[in-house]
This record gives C-alpha cells, structure tokens and sequence, in this order.
C-alpha cells in the first residue's frame, strides 16, 4: 500500500493538519491539506494546505514570507490527522502577526470567563499582506 492512501480524508477530501514547532513543542496552526498538498508536502519538504474559503492550494507562506520548513510528517492512530513539526521562518505562523494561532486563554473563574490575549505581536499584518 502507498503511504498516502493510509491518510483517511474526510467526505470532502481533506484531513486536518496540525501544525507544531519542531524545537518548543508550542502548536502553531490548525489547517486541512486534501491529497495534492499533503503530497507536495512530503515532496517539497514545505508546508502546503488547502485553502477551504480560497478553494486552492495555499502554499503557507506564499503572501507573508512566513514559510514553514517540515522537519517530520506524522499520521495518527486513527489515519485522519497530520501531525507537521516544522521550523517556523519568520517566527510568525498567524495571519495576526503573532508566533502562533493560539494566541488566546480562557481565564477567570466560572461567573467571569474571558478570551484573553495572551502573545503580542511581532509583525504588523499590514507589512506581510499587501
């Protein structure tokens, strides 16, 4: 059997990808990669997803300059998610500006639970989007 048709995609051919710094361990992004961009990744040896609101392949990077570099590709037990560790270039994976997409917590006791902003910015987006 040929690695990718161990990847079991969903009704709409993708499967989520996990994004993951290779030397912190720190989750960057959430994304999908359908066939064509999982196995440009694996060619490459950059991140490649899809793009769902641009219905295209989404080369991550291609806008900002923050590449991701794959250091490994890992498939779960079940074989319906990618696990991508990878060297951020740039330092900034959120569209944001921040090193990462998680950038919120949920704080504050039961009556009083909030989203707070938890990293600043690095890069304005304005500077990596034109």
């Amino acid at each position: 059997m040929n690695w990718i048709d161990e990847v079991v995609f969903d009704a709409d051919g993708l499967v989520p990808a996990i994004a993951q710094d290779w030397q912190s361990g720190r989750i960057l992004m959430v994304a999908w990669m359908n066939r064509e961009s999982l196995l440009e990744t694996a060619q490459t040896g950059r991140a490649v997803y899809w793009s769902r609101s641009r219905k295209r392949l989404w080369r991550k990077g291609e806008e900002s300059g923050n590449t991701q570099r794959v250091c490994s590709l890992r498939l779960d037990c079940d074989g319906d998610v990618i696990l991508l560790t990878v060297e951020q270039q740039g330092g900034v994976a959120c569209h944001t500006g921040r090193e990462s997409c998680f950038f919120r917590e949920l704080t504050g006791d039961a009556s009083a639970r909030q989203w707070q902003i938890t990293d600043e910015v690095l890069k304005d987006p304005e500077s990596m989007y034109k």
